[in-house]
């Protein structure tokens, strides 16, 4: 292969076929080192000096010992033993690369036969939590109602943790074409939602990376790239940057994103299905570098909302489906109890224009075309029966623009743009037809997609991308209303059903003939059917289960139980604001949620263990263990059987808890040691930093699980309530916020918090009271431009704001006579300085929601 990236010209006329993935170059903010699998340097980046202060030609072809030290190539050497070629990248955060004092974080990939090392400085800012970030993000997510809301809630999201102008999703049609389906932007920025864009502006190879790679970050169109050297290898082959994380950008993307006057950018793909379904398109208009483990963080975001995405689609598909399915067994009884002939089907045109909307309906049987509704007229029909015959004979045909494949259409396209066409014999061909009438539609473009000039540069004329992305519409005739997938299905289903029903009219040499080959084709359709539900089964488990299971056994119970397992954890975490909860609270979820009417065969003894937050998960992960094995062998697999849990705290100041199983049947140490029996034996000591001790007694299996002091409490005497009580009693009366008699309609409130999820829960807070609009800053300096600017009714101020208090804005308040209440995650009582307002309020986190509105409402009628 000769070197592409040498020889390629590219220009909008063939920026489809232009080797994206084959640039030679890659973005100047970190460096890339591909080495051989004998771990020989083969490329390197330009700028390698820079880092390691040594020039490429010293090091080309040398070992790569050379420039890393023994404990970062141990480091590599372990995440590739995770990796497979050519899928998927391991990243490291964090590591001294060079034993020099300087962090870097770094990503691994196999290219074909190359190791490719990529390096980049680690941020100074304090170290991303992934998984907790994602797991907030997620939940308020899930929180969402519909699809749309779900959309937005997305796109706001990351506009918060990324910092970026403007956060679209992008939705991709079927021919590659996309829209703006939702969007969160700075003020005074033009907004794009609902534009729409053609496919030519992410080219289909691109598309494809899309799916490799699902992160993509431009840091600054501006920066001049950084060449990989040599630019191809002994035989002739460019480096393939398919997956590389740092991969320069295409000079056409570049200049794309010059005419939008976008400076940085950053995308997240969302793949359903193995296709990629949309983009997280984020834009800055200044150059802007994420640091790459937000940018991992933001890549596990992306394929949790694909998961949650798919799942919400996939539910309004089932019910569509349901409801066509009643009216398709509705049609089907009708024709069974009638036993109609080919040439009676046209009685029933009411009956299948209910189960597939149509304005026309005609049925072409013998060579002879009956018509109900807006149709082609008769005359019309044996020129298009010919032109179904060139379809498959055994699949249903659709199109909305007949006239884009069969130009006789344009003779009555009047009354017929869209055409759903079910064949229902082979010999000869007849058809149930549905037409749909023109919809006279307006497409409004992100600008002109056909305006493109021409110019002439070093390599002759070519084209370049359109410089407006104003609005413009486009009128689109000679189209229908699509014809949808549950539509489609619903046809399939129709077709078969009318085959089954055709099979008794027909001749006995016929129906002889012909019996076999329907029943073929059932077969098939069935078969089919089945095959795609297994092949979608199989991915969603493979997609929500990154780790290895020896047996299917073992599959299912990660994916399933221990996953809801988790869930039942995170839904306590979230009800009390990430607090302290019960360990009876913890373990009596886990019965009910399992053994449901066995619930009152476990006892449950000890005094009230309120355990940290970082526990429940493993805690959640050990019972849930405890409790199947014993609902499957143990004491709770019969009717007779019971279970004592009892705990204390010991004289270690440790929580001591047994598991006693008494009455069941006799008991055997397992053969083989499982998943399951690794989570009950090692999570707490490894997790935790206690012990696990598990006897299998014939009598019944006996377990001990210690506690250490740093994960648990003891309530005091008189706190010992339950979740809901304990919620209550600490916001007084226990009453919701609506119940409040809030005065803050219209308002214009400040929130001051360094939290990103605290800071939007607050201005969600505030809005659903009424507020007419709620401005959030996470700094000093970011407050007080809002405060000199905006005109703010009310503030809320975080005490602790990391590095800096929120006490300099007190006194711009002051001038300015707008009120505030402080929240404070400090235990005692703060210290507030002397020129803070009379009668401020300062509220405790974690805090109820009642509690905020209240003191937000009093500090604004001081205002008032």
């Amino acid at each position: 292969m000769s070197d592409q990236t040498q020889t390629f010209d590219v220009d909008l006329s063939n920026c489809d076929r232009e080797p994206i993935h084959l640039l030679g170059q890659i973005q100047g903010f970190g460096f890339l080192v591909a080495v051989s699998m004998d771990w020989m340097i083969q490329h390197v980046s330009a700028n390698i000096g820079a880092f390691c202060g040594r020039e490429a030609d010293e090091i080309l072809g040398g070992p790569v010992a050379d420039i890393l030290p023994p404990s970062s190539l141990h480091a590599i050497r372990g995440r590739l033993q995770l990796l497979a070629p050519n899928e998927g990248s391991e990243r490291i955060f964090g590591v001294d690369l060079f034993q020099t004092g300087r962090a870097f974080d770094v990503a691994i990939h196999i290219s074909d036969e190359s190791i490719v090392i990529e390096a980049e400085p680690s941020s100074q800012t304090e170290a991303v939590n992934p998984g907790a970030l994602v797991k907030s993000m997620i939940a308020r997510i899930q929180r969402c109602e519909s699809l749309p809301q779900l959309y937005n809630e997305c796109v706001r999201q990351l506009r918060a943790i990324t910092g970026f102008d403007r956060v679209m999703l992008y939705r991709f049609s079927e021919n590659g074409a996309g829209s703006v389906i939702a969007e969160a932007l700075g003020r005074s920025i033009e907004p794009f939602l609902g534009l729409n864009y053609p496919a030519a502006d992410i080219p289909k190879q691109a598309r494809a990376l899309y799916i490799r790679n699902q992160i993509r970050i431009i840091a600054d169109v501006d920066a001049t790239p950084v060449p990989v050297v040599p630019p191809i290898n002994p035989h002739g082959q460019a480096l393939d940057l398919s997956l590389s994380l740092l991969r320069s950008v295409s000079p056409i993307h570049i200049e794309y994103l010059q005419n939008m006057g976008v400076s940085a950018s950053f995308s997240i793909s969302i793949v359903i299905d193995g296709k990629l379904w949309g983009l997280f398109a984020l834009h800055h208009y200044s150059a802007r570098h994420l640091p790459m483990e937000l940018r991992s963080t933001a890549e596990l975001f992306g394929q949790m909302v694909s998961l949650v995405i798919e799942g919400r689609l996939a539910k309004e598909m089932r019910l569509v489906e349901e409801t066509a399915r009643d009216l398709h067994d509705k049609v089907v009884g009708r024709l069974i109890s009638t036993t109609p002939s080919i040439d009676e089907l046209i009685d029933f045109a009411s009956d299948f224009r209910e189960l597939i909307a149509a304005d026309g309906f005609a049925l072409w049987a013998h060579g002879v075309a009956r018509t109900v509704g807006t149709c082609p007229f008769p005359d019309d029909l044996p020129a298009l029966s010919r032109f179904l015959n060139r379809a498959a004979a055994s699949r249903v045909y659709a199109t909305d623009n007949l006239g884009a494949v069969y130009p006789k259409a344009t003779d009555f396209a009047d009354r017929a743009a869209g055409l759903l066409a079910i064949p229902i014999s082979r010999t000869p061909r007849d058809y149930l037809l549905f037409f749909r009438r023109e919809i006279v539609q307006n497409v409004t473009w992100a600008g002109n997609p056909q305006a493109k000039e021409a110019v002439y540069g070093p390599n002759g004329s070519r084209l370049t991308p359109r410089k407006s992305f104003e609005a413009w519409q486009e009128t689109v005739r000679g189209k229908s209303t699509a014809w949808t997938l549950s539509e489609m299905k619903a046809a399939e289903a129709l077709r078969v059903s009318i085959l089954e029903v055709l099979l008794r009219f027909n001749e006995e040499n016929e129906r002889q003939r012909a019996q076999a080959t329907q029943r073929q084709e059932l077969l098939i359709a069935e078969l089919n059917h089945r095959v795609r539900n297994i092949l979608a089964l199989m991915r969603a488990l493979v997609v929500q289960s990154r780790a290895g299971a020896r047996t299917v056994e073992e599959f299912s119970n990660i994916i399933g139980g221990r996953i809801q397992a988790l869930a039942r954890a995170h839904d306590q975490i979230t009800e009390d604001s990430y607090a302290a909860q019960s360990l009876r609270d913890i373990i009596q979820t886990e019965i009910e949620a399992y053994i449901g009417s066995k619930a009152g065969r476990v006892s449950l003894t000890g005094p009230e263990i309120l355990v940290d937050a970082k526990a429940f998960s493993t805690l959640a992960l050990v019972f849930h263990e405890m409790v199947t094995n014993s609902a499957k062998y143990g004491a709770l697999s019969d009717s007779r059987g019971a279970v004592e849990v009892e705990w204390m705290v010991d004289e270690n100041d440790c929580c001591t808890l047994r598991w006693r199983e008494l009455d069941g049947p006799p008991v055997a140490p397992p053969v083989r040691r499982g998943f399951g029996s690794t989570i009950i034996e090692r999570s707490i000591p490894h997790d935790l930093g206690g012990t696990a001790e598990v006897d299998y007694r014939l009598a019944g299996l006996q377990a001990r699980f210690v506690l250490p002091p740093n994960v648990f409490g003891v309530s005091e005497p008189g706190q010992e309530l339950g979740r809901h009580e304990a919620v209550e009693a600490q916001t007084g009366k226990g009453n919701s916020v609506s119940d409040l008699k809030t005065s803050l309609q219209g308002l214009r409130g400040l929130v001051v918090e360094d939290n990103m999820i605290i800071s939007l829960d607050a201005e969600q807070l505030l809005l659903d009271q009424g507020m007419a609009e709620v401005f959030t800053a996470m700094s000093v300096a970011d407050a007080k431009r809002i405060i000199e600017k905006e005109a703010v009714d009310v503030a809320i101020l975080d005490v602790n704001l990391g590095s800096e208090t929120s006490f300099p804005l007190i006194t711009p308040l002051n001038q300015k006579g707008v009120p505030y209440v402080f929240v404070t995650g400090y235990g005692e009582k703060i210290d507030l300085p002397e020129d803070a307002a009379d009668g401020v309020e300062a509220i405790k986190k974690p805090f109820a929601a009642e509690q905020v509105v209240a003191a937000v409402s009093r500090a604004a009628s001081r205002r008032r």
